[in-house]
This record gives C-alpha cells, structure tokens and sequence, in this order.
C-alpha cells in the first residue's frame, strides 16, 4: 500500500503518450499498454519522482475541488494497481 510519504516514479521504460489510434491517453512500458481515462491522466501527469503521494492527492483535491480522503483512496488504489503491474514504482 502507498502512504502519503512515499514518492510515486515512472520508471525508465514506461511514458504516458496520446495514442491517435486510439483517440486516447495510455500509458506505455515494453510490450503493455494501459489506456487511461481522465482521472488515471491527472494523477500519473502529477507524478514528478519528488513529490510524495501526500503532497500529490493534496494537490489533486485543491485543484479539483474534491475532498482529500477520496481523492487519496482512489488515487492510492489507481497507483496501487499500476505498482503491482510494474508500471510505476514507489520510493520509501
């Protein structure tokens, strides 16, 4: 599980890119591809390898005027599930 003071990173090999193919935001690492919708876009374009979760969900939730709890849950869940599927990394 991520905690708010771990640091999300895409690591080398995986990029988010507009596939034209598609009409759609994905999320590419060698060989897989993750299409992305528009909340799975404003989180990993959030993601700098120096912010912690905490200071990302916390940013999220000003932005989009949304209450920092469910902002951290989904988030948490949406990264948790691309950190099993070795598309992001998380540093304690």
């Amino acid at each position: 599980m991520i905690g708010a003071d771990d640091i999300p990173v895409i690591p080398r090999g995986v990029r988010m890119q507009f596939d034209r193919v598609r009409d759609r935001w994905v999320l590419l690492a060698p060989e897989r591809t993750v299409a992305l919708d528009e909340i799975g876009r404003a989180i990993l374009s959030e993601i700098d390898g120096a912010r912690s979760f905490g200071q990302i969900t916390a940013g999220l939730a000003a932005r989009y005027a949304a209450p920092e709890d469910q902002i951290a849950a989904d988030s948490r869940g949406f990264l948790g599930a691309l950190v099993e599927r070795r598309f992001i990394e998380v540093r304690k």
